[in-house]
């Protein structure tokens, strides 16, 4: 398995604890409306710049070192209605959803994004749908 499938794994199969569910797949589902995942991603990095996040997401886009972001950081960027479903969804708390993704979405980001673009909407849903 590729270290890209072994991050999606984690990330769509939840926490070691199994409480987390599928949040990043949640999370760009929900974003990117009926545009896929390659639509939730862009409305997720789109989201994470108008929130104060941009220098932060553009890192993980970009091909040098990831900017870190905290659980309240991605929490005050992202919509309260967001976090509120995917908390309802995992069963976590939405602080608790924030964390997980604050630790994982600059890794996540990075490996979907090795050129410094974007995905293709094709090519992300199709790795998305190998790891679900």
């Amino acid at each position: 398995m590729t270290d890209l499938g072994k991050l999606l794994g984690g990330l769509l199969g939840g926490n070691a604890d199994g409480s987390g569910g599928n949040l990043l797949a949640m999370l760009l589902s929900t974003l990117g409306g009926g545009q896929g995942a390659a639509g939730g991603l862009a409305a997720l990095l789109h989201q994470l710049t108008q929130g104060g996040l941009g220098p932060q997401a553009q890192s993980w886009v970009g091909t040098g070192a990831n900017h870190p972001v905290t659980g309240p950081e991605l929490a005050a960027a992202l919509p309260d209605r967001e976090l509120d479903a995917l908390a309802e969804q995992s069963g976590l708390s939405p602080d608790q959803v924030a964390r997980h993704l604050a630790a994982q979405l600059p890794a996540a980001v990075d490996q979907l994004t090795p050129t410094g673009e974007l995905p293709t909407p094709a090519t992300l849903d199709e790795l998305f749908a190998t790891q679900s």
